[in-house]
């Protein structure tokens, strides 16, 4: 189901026919959104499409990007403008593919934070005439592809047949699993040369550049792609003529109207198949629970936020969720360890008293949440009562501690905590405490688990809470292996071979933890997915795949660790968790699998310690 925005004329919604019939021809069912700038309106409608098309029409009022209008800016479209942009806003919040045509990337550029040329010829730049009196359906100029991209992907690969996979800009490998080699890196691939469909059937290229030919009738373009696309063709006098996102995300628009020329078919068949991708990740999120092991969003209690707003100060809030599709996340009461002199009272956020009591004031701010806003959210500490909650149609916040610290030098204090709903502590944090030695600033205070560790870890045992050893070092991790009588989990740790820290576990420590039944869930935390640059969704899914390679699929998950720095290009919020399950059905991962990562595993796991309780 694509949705395809309307202009809007003489008390009239209109939108040209090759519109909706070059959807129909790329395979999909066209939809007439009607310029309506009413936020419920559209929240509906996107919640019934699986793509947006956004369309040609006339100038958008410059004062949306805050500047006064030109002497040469045409007529405004005060009815479509607010509508259009709020649509698009909406859309790309819920990671909805969107394709934009002439007008289209300029209201897709302009939502997105960049700027729009009001009028090429005031730049004294132009050197093609970039509208011309001339057929729609024939050629006028020619624009250069980079390649690498998307776009040079989209035409050079449907002039070979292309598959699915590699028109959604996505490789495989042998064995079925996407390769980041294979995807966009703005490099062509070395000894071959770009291919393109050009308006006559035949393939160009200027130097390494695909070359195409265009229709074009517009005298505005886009000036500043803004921070979430980037520039992938460039007409010859080098203004912008498409863009496409930088964050691995289904989203396209050119300048030109692609709309009335049949060679450009493959651009609508692109959104089509992405379409498609995306109605088969909905209904995986309608049917399995999808649950973030570990996020650190109480650490922001001290500033004020309102978890039920979209809160621009963190990654996860209830529209985030909802926008994502999660079904739930755990919410840590995080708790910094003291270095050497320190008071806990004088690094922690708020001042309660000490840790025990530090730990009980967050979970008395995630209740006041939960209270608040109980019509969409409620408490969850069994696999039991997440699966009621999705059935409710709430969202369903877990709780665990990070850093056993809270449990002060008092065993009972775990009790009290599980009585309270934790349902896991992780033994340490950077630093060794009373409990372990730590991954991180440790000074081998215990050579391990301590006394008083083991003596924790049964009760906790005994209490059916998750033993979690994200944060120890490499002999508390094997010792609590030996220690813990029910599986352990890592709630948010990536692979030290392909990220070499110590806060990441070897592949020894994976088949361990695997052999023990436990499970390890990736983490989106930038400094344990890439040693250096950017870390990317692609980086991330590498670590998920190795994990799976050294475990097997029935031992993995994900804990974004969002709002303790968790946070890589593609995945950086709550709102972007859908691409996740986008890249997991590139790689062929089956629903039952899917359904595994995203929880099902960790559920298990919780139900058989949980059932293990004294």
């Amino acid at each position: 189901m694509v949705g395809i925005t309307a202009n809007y004329a003489d008390s009239d919604a209109k939108l040209t026919n090759r519109y909706y019939k070059m959807v129909v021809k790329a395979g999909g069912v066209p939809v007439i959104i009607p310029p309506i700038a009413d936020k419920e309106m559209i929240i509906n409608t996107l919640e019934n499409i699986e793509a947006l098309l956004l369309s040609g029409g006339g100038d958008i009022n410059p004062l949306w990007t805050g500047e006064q209008p030109s002497t040469n800016l045409h007529g405004i479209n005060a009815e479509r403008d607010e509508a259009e942009l709020l649509t698009t806003i909406l859309a790309f919040n819920r990671q909805i593919p969107i394709l934009g045509i002439c007008r289209g990337i300029q209201t897709l550029a302009t939502a997105l934070g960049g700027s729009v040329i009001q009028d090429i010829k005031e730049t004294g730049k132009q050197k093609v005439k970039h509208s011309q009196d001339a057929a729609r359906y024939e050629e006028t100029h020619t624009v250069s592809i980079q390649p690498g991209t998307l776009l040079s992907k989209i035409f050079s690969e449907a002039e070979d047949g292309g598959t699915d996979e590699t028109l959604l800009n996505e490789g495989e490998t042998e064995e079925g699993k996407i390769t980041e080699a294979k995807l966009s890196n703005g490099k062509a691939e070395e000894g071959k040369a770009a291919e393109a469909i050009s308006g006559n059937g035949d393939a160009a290229e200027r130097g390494n550049n695909l070359i195409i030919e265009v229709n074009s009738f517009h005298h505005q373009a886009v000036g500043d792609p803004g921070k979430f696309l980037t520039v992938c063709a460039r007409s010859e006098d080098g203004f912008i003529e498409a863009v496409e996102s930088n964050e691995y995300k289904p989203i396209l628009a050119v300048q030109w109207h692609p709309e009335w020329l049949d060679s450009h078919l493959p651009l609508f068949q692109w959104l089509v198949k992405e379409a498609s991708l995306f109605k088969r990740v909905k209904k995986i999120h309608d049917r399995v629970i999808t649950l973030d092991t570990h996020c650190d969003t109480p650490m922001f209690f001290s500033q004020g936020i309102d978890f039920g707003k979209r809160e621009e100060k963190i990654l996860v809030d209830l529209h985030k969720m909802t926008d994502g599709r999660l079904d739930a996340t755990t919410m840590v009461a995080y708790l910094p360890q003291p270095k050497e002199g320190e008071k806990f009272d004088n690094i922690a956020p708020f001042r309660a008293g000490g840790p025990k009591a530090y730990a009980d004031l967050i979970y008395d701010k995630i209740e006041e949440i939960v209270n608040r806003y109980g019509d969409y959210i409620a408490l969850a500490r069994t696999p039991e009562e997440l699966a009621a909650n999705k059935r409710a149609g709430k969202k369903s916040i877990m709780r665990g501690i990070e850093n056993g610290l809270a449990i002060e030098d008092n065993l009972d204090n775990i009790n009290h905590f599980a009585k309270r709903g934790c349902v896991y502590i992780t033994l340490c944090h950077n630093g060794d405490n009373d409990i372990c030695d730590s991954a991180k600033r440790s000074l081998n205070t215990h050579g391990g688990v301590s006394p008083f560790g083991e003596k924790v870890i049964q009760r906790m045992n005994e209490q059916g809470l998750m033993v979690d050893l994200s944060h120890a070092n490499e002999k508390s991790f094997y010792d609590a292996l030996e220690i813990s009588k029910t599986p352990v989990v890592c709630s948010h740790s990536n692979s030290r071979a392909l990220c070499d820290v110590t806060r990441n576990l070897t592949d020894d420590q994976l088949k361990a933890l695997a052999k023990r039944g436990g499970v390890a869930h990736i983490t989106l935390y930038e400094g344990f997915v890439k040693a250096q640059g950017k870390a990317t969704i692609l980086d991330a899914m590498q670590h998920l795949d190795h994990a799976i390679k050294i475990m097997g699929i029935e031992h993995v998950g994900l804990g974004t660790d969002f709002d303790g720095d968790g946070c890589v290009i593609g995945l950086e919020n709550a709102s972007e968790l859908t691409n996740f399950t986008r890249q997991l059905l590139l790689r062929k991962y089956s629903e039952e699998e899917i359904a595994m990562i995203w929880g099902g595993n960790w559920l298990r796991l919780m139900q058989e310690i949980q059932a293990a309780k004294r």
